[in-house]
């Protein structure tokens, strides 16, 4: 099967979740699951408009049905969003080097993410929760621009009852209904009692808020090897062809998006 040919999924279910968000459950018209890990994006194809990569929401899972959560941004997004249950989409990959879960296994977890980036987060988020006895402590970190731009509400709620989770949720701007903490997401770290040399961090959100998580991470001593990001916002064609992607030596679609911090902090086009 080449690369560059989509194959045909089935939109089974369209929820809405914002004003501008979507989440769209899918299943491979071949019966195949997706097989990917966390981290992992797959190219989107709506016929007739184009084609845009977006990041998996979804646990892994053999099933043949997988998530993704879109924003409205686009001629490909907004016509997806015009889609209906039952409609067909195109669909290579996965692509990309995701999570290793091998990697964070023994160690405490600090899942941390901003905005949008709470949807290709919750794929490593499920991936962990479902394996919880594999990991030490969790830490779920959450944060909006408002209360009314939270993502999965219900499962946000879940994560926070948990008694093998501590969850922290922030908003940059409240409202009446609002009554949690509010500030940026990296006002949060300070509050978190973890061991730094005993915890990975993983951060996924827009490319503001990165250094300054970073910051805060690092002045509670946790090292470089520690943090890991993920720069799925630079992918375009996913194969490593169009050079949209390329940072000094490294092709995003194919290195990445998930990088340790380390790899990529003397590489200023990066963060």
């Amino acid at each position: 099967m080449t690369i560059y040919k989509p194959e045909i999924a089935v939109i089974k279910k369209v929820a809405t979740l914002t004003e501008t968000e979507k989440l769209f459950d899918l299943e491979m018209l071949s019966g195949k699951g997706l097989n990917h890990r966390p981290g992992q994006f797959i190219e989107l194809s709506v016929f007739g408009v184009g084609e845009a990569p977006i990041s998996i929401s979804s646990a892994p899972s053999e099933a043949p049905t997988f998530q993704l959560c879109v924003r409205k941004i686009g001629n490909v997004t907004t016509a997806l969003h015009g889609k209906k249950p039952g409609d067909k989409v195109g669909i290579r990959g996965p692509f990309g080097n995701g999570f290793d879960l091998e990697e964070f296994k023994g160690w405490d977890v600090m899942l941390i993410g901003a905005g949008l980036g709470l949807a290709p987060l919750r794929s490593l988020i499920w991936a962990v929760l479902n394996s919880r006895k594999d990991f030490g402590n969790v830490y779920i970190i959450h944060g909006a621009r408002s209360p009314q731009l939270l993502l999965f509400k219900d499962e946000l709620k879940e994560w926070e009852e948990r008694s093998d989770v501590e969850f922290y949720s922030t908003v940059d701007v409240a409202d009446e209904t609002w009554q949690g903490h509010v500030g940026v997401i990296s006002t949060i770290i300070p509050q978190v009692k973890f061991d730094p040399e005993n915890t990975q961090a993983v951060i996924v959100g827009p490319p503001v808020v990165y250094k300054f998580i970073i910051k805060e991470l690092k002045n509670r001593g946790m090292a470089d090897k520690n943090i890991w990001v993920d720069l799925e916002r630079k992918m375009k064609c996913g194969v490593g062809k169009c050079g949209h992607c390329q940072i000094n030596n490294l092709y995003v679609c194919q290195d990445g998006p998930v990088f340790r911090y380390d790899r990529i902090r003397n590489l200023p086009e990066a963060i």
